[in-house]
């Protein structure tokens, strides 16, 4: 059976400007991690569900070459492409998360309100599919909500670190799990920020 979360779903919602999770801009503490990195500049990078990629334009800024970014709805890749006509049209995938190829594998995964925005039902396949995709060792990185935001039909869906640590700990080492401290003030308090190594 189809997700009703399917790519029609998504457009719709980019046509509606329905993009609660869209924060204008890389939110602090991507931004404070991408500032220490210090991955070689052709190393892999992905972005899934990246919606508008403020990320990928922030990596882009800093010299790397290799960023693929991942997202069900036209519109999202359309937007990167219109702020930085620079970024390699063949590194926007019009694709499905789970579609993607394992080979060549990346060196990093960048997680921003994609887990939240998929059927929770999903989740188990996320942790295992970016272990899939990453080499040994390499690094998923990012923010998931800490918080529940009670029943809904749509996204965002919440969640515990208790939930989470339960699919990701079969195939990652966790470096950082905690409470992001320099969150957007409306995510304040609400948001986890983790750093896995992949086993």
């Amino acid at each position: 059976m189809d997700s009703p979360l399917d790519a029609a779903y998504w457009q719709e919602r980019y046509a509606a400007g329905r993009t609660g999770w869209d924060a204008g801009a890389i939110t602090p503490p991507l931004r404070e991690y991408f500032s220490q990195l210090e991955l070689p500049a052709n190393s892999r990078i992905l972005i899934p569900g990246a919606g508008r990629a403020y990320e990928a334009e922030a990596l882009h800024g800093q010299g790397y070459k290799n960023i693929f970014v991942a997202d069900l709805a036209p519109a999202a890749l359309a937007a990167l492409h219109q702020r930085v006509p620079g970024f390699p049209a063949e590194h926007l995938l019009l694709a499905d998360f789970f579609a993607l190829p394992a080979q060549p594998p990346y060196d990093l995964i960048v997680e921003q309100t994609f887990f939240c925005a998929l059927d929770p039902a999903l989740r188990p396949a996320y942790a295992q599919k970016c272990a899939e995709l990453l080499r040994p060792g390499g690094t998923l990185m990012g923010l998931l909500f800490d918080t529940d935001f009670g029943p809904s039909s749509e996204p965002p869906f919440g969640g515990t670190r208790e939930e989470y640590r339960a699919y990701f700990a079969p195939y990652f080492n966790f470096h950082h799990f905690e409470t992001a401290y320099n969150s957007l003030p409306p995510r304040q308090g609400r948001e986890l920020f983790i750093c896995l190594k992949k086993k």
